[in-house]
C-alpha cells in the first residue's frame, strides 16, 4: 500500500494569516476517530464528521473524548470569523469565538483531507482571521434566472472558501424575480414566460422561497444581500405597471443586453410609494445588515431628477433597519451616514467615492477589470464579454483593493466582490464555469493579509483544486495559467 500523501499546512485557499509548520507532529487520523464538542458546536461538529467519515470510510462518532476536538473560546476582541487549528501527533484541535470561527475553520480542514482513503493531516497551528469584513460575490438573476436548488448548490461552493456575502441582483430592464406583495403582477408579467436575455431566462422567487433561500445561506454563514435596481433598469417594473412611467404609458419589454434608456419617475408619487412597498418587504423578509438600492447607469435620468429620486429613496432602507449600499454613483449626492458605495467601473479616480470615504462611509470594491466574474478570460472564452478588458485568473488576484482608487485607502474599506452578470449564461454550468477558479482569487485578496499573498502561491496551491471541483461536479475553467496537472 502506497504512503499516503501529507499536504503542507498552508496549502489552502484563501491562505491563512499565520501558518506554523511542525512536520514532526503530523496525525494519522485512526479508524476509530471520535469528534468531541460544545453543544454550541455542535453542527460544525457533525459536519466535519461527516467529511472525515466520507473521505475514511469509517464511522465518526460524536464522544466526550474525541481526539479531534471543537472549543469556543471568549475572546471578545478578535473577528467573530477568527479561529486556530492546532495539529499534533495526538489530535487534532479547532477553537473560534463564535460558531462563525468554528466554520471558517472546517473550511480551512475541510481543504487538508485528501479525496479518498487514509488520513494524514499535516502537524503545526494556524492562526486566522480576515483581512476584510465583506467578502462577497454578486449573482444576476435578472437577466436569467437560477432556479432555488441551483443557488444553494452555489452557495455551498462558495462557502468553501469564505464567501460570507451573497449579493443577489433581483431586478433589471430583462425580468423581476422576487415577488412583493400588493404589486402582483411584477412576477406575473415580467418574471414569467419571454422575460430574461433573449426571452431565455423565465422564472422568480416567491417570498417563501427567497426566505428559505435566505436561511440556507445564513446556515453556511453567508448573509444574502438582495439588489432592487433604481431608479434606472426599470423596464421590467414598467412593463408590469405603466403607471410607473412618466407618461402613464405601456412600455414594451425589452431582452437585449443594452443599458441606460429606462428610469422612474421622480416627479410622481406614485414612484415612491411603489420604492417603498418594495424595500419594506425586501427588508422584512431579509434579516441581513444590507439592502442595495443599485443606483447605476440612469443614464435617461436628469442629474437634478436623480438627486431628487435619491434624497427621498437614500433613506428608506434605513427606516426598515438597514443599511444601503449602491453603486458608485450614488456617491454623487448627499448620502445617509451608513450608506456603502460599491465601485465598480475601470478608471483610475472617481472623485464622487473619495469624498464619501473622506466622510466616512465604508466603500466596497469591485472594479469591473479586475472583478467582474463575466468578463472573459482570455479571447477563445465561448461566455462572457470584454468591455472592461480580458480578465485571466493572475488578473483576479494580481491587484490591490487599498490601492485601486485615490483618496480610498485601507481604512475606508468593508472589503470585496466578485459580480457576475448573466447576459451570456443559462445554466449553473456556464454560472461555474466564469466564477471557478476566478473567485478564488477575490476570496484570498478579502481574507489573507496583503503582505502574505503572492501569484506564484496561490498559482501552486489552486492547482490541487482541479480534482477537487471535479470531485465536486464542478464545471471550472481550466486556465493554461495553471499547471493543473
Amino acid at each position: 500500500m502506497h504512503a499516503p500523501t501529507v499536504k503542507h499546512l498552508g496549502d489552502v485557499i484563501p491562505l491563512p494569516a499565520s501558518v506554523r509548520p511542525d512536520p514532526a507532529a503530523d496525525f494519522r487520523v485512526p479508524a476509530d476517530v471520535s469528534v468531541s464538542a460544545t453543544a454550541a458546536a455542535t453542527a460544525v461538529a457533525d459536519e466535519l464528521a461527516d467529511l472525515l467519515r466520507e473521505v475514511t470510510g469509517f464511522p465518526v462518532p460524536r464522544s466526550a473524548g474525541g481526539a479531534i476536538r471543537l472549543e469556543l473560546d471568549d475572546h471578545p476582541d478578535r473577528s467573530p470569523e477568527s479561529y486556530r487549528l492546532a495539529i499534533t501527533a495526538d489530535g487534532v484541535t479547532l477553537g473560534a469565538p463564535t460558531e462563525q470561527g468554528l466554520f471558517a475553520g472546517l473550511q480551512t480542514f475541510r481543504q487538508l483531507l485528501p479525496l479518498k482513503g487514509e488520513v494524514v493531516l499535516p502537524g503545526g497551528r494556524i492562526d486566522d482571521e480576515p483581512r476584510f469584513a465583506y467578502r462577497g460575490t454578486m449573482l444576476d438573476l435578472a437577466r436569467h434566472f437560477y432556479r432555488p436548488a441551483d443557488i444553494r448548490s452555489y452557495i455551498d461552493t462558495i462557502a468553501q472558501f469564505k464567501i460570507n456575502h451573497l449579493h443577489l441582483h433581483l431586478t433589471d430592464d430583462q425580468g423581476w424575480r422576487l415577488e412583493i406583495d400588493g404589486w402582483p403582477r411584477l412576477t406575473e408579467v415580467s418574471g414569467g414566460e419571454g422575460t430574461g436575455i433573449d426571452g431565455a431566462g423565465p422564472g422568480f422567487l416567491t417570498a417563501h422561497e427567497y426566505s428559505e433561500l435566505v436561511a440556507y445561506a445564513a446556515s453556511r454563514h453567508i448573509t444574502v444581500v438582495p439588489e432592487i435596481d433604481l431608479p434606472g433598469h426599470v423596464n421590467a417594473a414598467q412593463v408590469a405597471y405603466p403607471e410607473l412611467t412618466c407618461d402613464g404609458e405601456p412600455v414594451q419589454p425589452r431582452t437585449d443586453p443594452e443599458v441606460g434608456y429606462s428610469s422612474l419617475c421622480a416627479s410622481k408619487e406614485v414612484t415612491y410609494e411603489f420604492v417603498e412597498d418594495v424595500i419594506r418587504t425586501v427588508a422584512a423578509l431579509t434579516p441581513g445588515p444590507y439592502l442595495h438600492i443599485g443606483g447605476d447607469e440612469a443614464l435617461s435620468t436628469t442629474a437634478e431628477d436623480y438627486r431628487t429620486f435619491m434624497s427621498r429613496v437614500l433613506p428608506m432602507p434605513g427606516k426598515y433597519g438597514k443599511r444601503a449600499i449602491g453603486w458608485h454613483e450614488m456617491a454623487a449626492v448627499d448620502l445617509p451616514a451608513t450608506a456603502i458605495p460599491q465601485y465598480w467601473r475601470i478608471e483610475p479616480t472617481d472623485d464622487g467615492v473619495a469624498r464619501a470615504a473622506a466622510a466616512g462611509h465604508q466603500v466596497i470594491m469591485s472594479p469591473a477589470d479586475r472583478s467582474y466574474l463575466d468578463m472573459k478570460y482570455d479571447e477563445s472564452t465561448p461566455l462572457g464579454l470584454d468591455w472592461a478588458g480580458l480578465v485571466s485568473v493572475e488578473r483576479s488576484y494580481d491587484w490591490e483593493p487599498a490601492d485601486r482608487l485615490p483618496g480610498v485607502g485601507e481604512e475606508s474599506l468593508l472589503g470585496v466582490e466578485a459580480p457576475l452578470w448573466s447576459e451570456t449564461l443559462r445554466s449553473l454550468a456556464d454560472v461555474e464555469f466564469m466564477v471557478f477558479p476566478r473567485l478564488l482569487a477575490i476570496a484570498e485578496i478579502g481574507w489573507t493579509p496583503r503582505a502574505a499573498r503572492d501569484w506564484t502561491s496561490f498559482r501552486e496551491r489552486l492547482a490541487a483544486f482541479g480534482p477537487r471541483f471535479e470531485a465536486q461536479g464542478i464545471n471550472y475553467h481550466r486556465s493554461a495559467e495553471i499547471d493543473w496537472s
